[in-house]
């Protein structure tokens, strides 16, 4: 039961009503129509805005539409009291027995409370992470592996078909150099002394078990070949080493993504990239031009010549693109049109790209890729992840010796853990700059969120357990019977997970899980301290077994909320936390 949706319904009930009876010239459009908790929670439960965006479309004044809805939601036996404020907001609060049997619908609806029930699911390609095979992941790559994992949950959770992908960039440059840092590891490993590792290659000690493993396989027979004979064996070589400490930093995590798709695949004298681009030059979408020189200072690698350009300005881009370089090879960016246009033959509806910060270049080309190749049929959704600043205790962390240059994802779990890592990154907009302290997300107090969240967890099950050792197991509890103020604020945030799933799932932003469960654990712990200092609102009354069933049921639901949140952010629900 999504009460928020519930409400709507008895308004567009009511409206319609209005325009039967004459009321109101005619049924308008309702798609403006918002139902949400009021700002002020003395308000009232639910607050509607009907009145503000119908009354000008009905050639009426808000404030007495609004009364005239307030007038007949007072007659819903449901609505315990009405009230319209400022310019014509609608506010309601709801009876006991409304929440009672919200309250009901959710321990009915067990595990699968909050999923909204799409009577056809989408088809989404989450693309995350896609780090560059060069070496271990760095802690940046680890927020965008979290949000894009957690966003893949979520929308699952939302009813959706979702597939994670990692896109391997195996056919650039950088590949090359992963291969000449590898090959100077293998000749170390052949007992040379290769001094400092060159300017321009990868110096991380990363790469000399690849080196190891080579001599292991080839023994000498490499060191004497041409670069052009050797490169493509260590590049193999190398890639997939690396990519497989890339699968094992992501687990570490609890990620595996279901497609690894390599970049190489698309190249070729016949591949998807001549392909995809021939099939833009038969729609008029591609041609030959010349490019404005950018603003301000020219790039030393700027060439004012003819080249073969996508229309993408006529997509919502800035410019159009290129897609050839010089010397005759593809573009980076005629790979991701034909990456694109591999997605949307796969049947996906909507194609998520998360990606870092530093990109933010490359959101209008996507979406304008997007729109030319599926005529508009595809949503494209470019999420792009915030720096994570570290701290220890206050002072930042100095740098991996194992990477050389930068502080791994594996550094990061195997300090803290992985439910802290996976937690506090989704504790904020992935928009927004991530500070991250070793020593405050591994505190046990209610200053560390995860704690806090994972504790109530913790302490619901210890109730339960209590619970059950003094009472026993009931099926049935009169849940009329919960009408103190406190039990009747955790009934409402419960209710209020339907409507946290649709709005994060629709704004695709799992941060919003994260911050709906802290503020769900804060009612429940607001509550278990309430009993403490009255004995009479604990969850178990010893003299008093009816009761006691009727607040263990909404401890159930309490538990079944956190625990489905906590799923979607990756997060262990703990029975027992010590």
């Amino acid at each position: 039961m999504n009460v928020f949706a519930d409400f709507a319904a008895r308004l567009r009930s009511i409206i319609e009503a209005l325009a039967a009876d004459g009321a109101i010239a005619r049924l308008p459009d309702l798609s403006r129509v918002v139902v949400e908790p009021p700002r002020d929670p003395s308000h009232g439960d639910l607050a509607t805005n009907a009145a503000m965006v119908l009354a000008k479309d009905l050639g009426l004044k808000p404030r007495d539409l609004a009364t005239v809805i307030a007038e007949r939601l007072e007659k819903d036996p449901d609505v315990a009291a009405v009230s319209v404020a400022g310019p014509g907001f609608v506010n309601a609060t709801m009876s006991h027995d409304f929440w009672r049997r919200a309250l009901e619908a959710a321990l009915a609806a067990g595990a699968d409370y909050g999923k909204p029930g799409k009577a056809r699911p989408a088809k989404v390609n989450v693309e995350y992470v896609s780090a560059n095979p060069t070496g271990p992941m760095h802690v940046g790559h680890c927020r965008g592996a979290v949000f894009g994992d957690s966003l893949a949950n979520l929308l699952v959770f939302a009813g959706d078909e979702v597939a994670r992908e990692y896109y391997i960039n195996d056919a650039g440059a950088q590949v090359d150099v992963l291969a000449r840092s590898a090959f100077l590891r293998y000749r170390e490993a052949l007992g040379e002394h290769i001094g400092a590792i060159p300017e321009g290659l990868y110096p991380g000690d990363y790469l000399k078990p690849v080196g190891t493993a080579l001599v292991d396989l080839h023994g000498a027979a490499l060191r004497d070949l041409p670069e052009a004979e050797w490169l493509p064996i260590v590049r193999e070589a190398a890639i997939a080493s690396m990519m497989e400490m890339i699968r094992d930093d992501l687990a570490s995590l609890g990620i595996v993504h279901d497609v690894f798709f390599s970049e190489r695949t698309l190249h070729g004298p016949d591949g998807p990239i001549v392909r995809a681009v021939e099939d833009l030059r038969a729609q008029g979408l591609v041609y030959e031009g010349r490019l404005p020189p950018p603003k301000g200072q020219l790039p030393e690698d700027w060439e004012d010549r003819e080249q073969t350009l996508f229309r993408s300005a006529e997509f919502g881009d800035d410019i159009d693109r290129p897609l050839m370089k010089s010397d005759g090879s593809y573009t980076y960016f005629a790979a991701d049109v034909a990456y694109f246009r591999s997605k949307y033959q796969r049947g996906f509806e909507e194609m998520v790209f998360v990606l870092g910060a530093d990109h933010g270049g490359y959101v209008k080309r996507l979406e304008a890729v997007g729109r030319a190749l599926s005529g508009g049929a595809a949503r494209v959704t470019v999420e792009l992840c915030q720096l994570v600043r570290l701290f220890r205790a206050g002072e930042p962390v100095r740098m991996s010796k194992r990477a050389g240059d930068f502080v791994t994802l594996r550094d990061v779990v195997d300090e803290v853990g992985r439910d802290a890592v996976r937690f506090m990154m989704l504790f904020r907009s992935n928009d927004a700059v991530l500070d991250f302290d070793f020593a405050k997300v591994t505190e046990q107090s209610r200053d560390n969120p995860v704690f806090y969240v994972q504790y109530a967890h913790a302490r619901a099950q210890s109730i339960l357990r209590n619970g059950r050792e003094m009472h026993g197991e009931s099926s049935e509890a009169d849940l009329s019977l919960l009408t103190d103020p406190g039990e009747q604020a955790l009934i409402k945030r419960i209710a209020a997970w339907p409507r946290a799933v649709e709005q994060a799932a629709a704004a695709r932003q799992p941060h919003r899980i994260a911050f709906f469960l802290h503020d769900l654990a804060s009612e429940f712990h607001a509550h278990w301290n309430r009993g403490k200092d009255s004995p009479d609102l604990r969850f178990i009354m010893e003299n008093n077994a009816l009761l006691s069933h009727a607040r263990l049921a909404l401890v159930r639901a309490f538990i079944l909320v956190l625990a489905s949140g906590l799923g979607i952010l990756g997060v262990a629900a703990p029975d027992e936390m010590r």
